[in-house]
């Protein structure tokens, strides 16, 4: 195999939300999106007291892209306007396609806001292809023993979605995206086959790795070149990685708020139909 080598490096800038420490690497001043990878939200790691207010995350709409969720540490409530209703634990990941329209809210268990602890979370925007961009929305949560893992000399795949070694991912995206959390121990390597055209997308959560020989830094997302048919991860001390790849689109992007379409009118006529209730509305307690 034959790594690509790194392009560029973009740290991730902070951009906390209220009380919640948010560093967002996608978009960037040097980069706006790693077709078809729009934007990367990464939620703390930070300790909440007891009877905090936890996230901020009320019911908001989408259109057009499809939101991944990972659940680091703590615990994530959600309910939409399709009826799906989960909490997910530490480890989990929430897989939501929102298609032609739905409305979400994101907030943390009743049991965080009253005990507190740990959270860290990890928010993924993957754009849908124009003749996706309506389709109907759906939703997938998989707690931590749902995810199937591959373990090889010190690095763990945790595998979400696509085939890894043979191993199929339990999520079925309606486009070819494949992707994984991998946690490397210190020293411990791996290289993982990438067909050339495809964008990679490669996080540093925690820890440092070498890129292609490369060194790259927690809170960094690594741009790479096409240039190769592999990339090649050496973990420097405990590392953890959010690590995918999808053919590009090559498709216009258009994006306003929580919409993203191809056309300013789809733009429109997204707002109109949120505004004329054709989204749903979302229950609370």
């Amino acid at each position: 195999m034959n790594p690509r080598s790194v392009r560029r490096l973009h740290p991730a800038l902070r951009d906390d939300i209220g009380d919640l420490t948010t560093r967002r690497p996608l978009p960037g001043p040097d980069l706006e999106q790693l077709d078809p990878f729009l934007f990367l939200n990464h939620h703390g790691p930070q300790t909440y007291p007891p009877g905090n207010r936890g996230l901020p995350f009320g019911p908001h709409p989408h259109r057009g892209f499809e939101t991944v969720t990972f659940i680091l540490e703590g615990g994530l409530a959600h309910r939409d306007s399709g009826g799906h209703d989960s909490v997910i634990g530490a480890g989990g990941v929430q897989w939501m396609t929102a298609g032609s329209g739905l409305v979400h809210a994101e907030l943390s268990p009743a049991s965080f806001l009253r005990a507190g602890g740990r959270l860290e979370i990890l928010q993924l925007w993957v754009n849908l292809p124009a003749r996706l961009k309506m389709t109907p929305p759906r939703y997938v949560g998989l707690q931590q023993d749902e995810i199937p893992r591959l373990h090889a000399g010190g690095v763990t795949a945790a595998v979400i979605a696509g085939g890894w070694s043979g191993q199929q991912g339990p999520i079925a995206p309606p486009t070819d995206v494949q992707m994984a959390v991998l946690t490397f121990t210190p020293g411990s390597q791996a290289a993982f086959p990438v067909a050339p055209g495809r964008t990679v997308f490669l996080y540093v959560v925690r820890g440092a790795l070498s890129v292609g020989g490369s060194a790259a830094p927690a809170f960094t997302l690594v741009e790479l070149h096409d240039d190769g048919d592999a990339v090649a991860l050496r973990a420097e001390r405990d590392a953890v990685v959010l690590f995918g790849h999808a053919p590009p689109l090559h498709e216009p992007v258009v994006a306003h708020g929580p919409f993203v379409m191809n056309t300013r009118e789809e733009i429109v006529q997204a707002v109109r139909d949120y505004q004329a209730g054709k989204f749903g509305t979302v229950p609370m307690p």
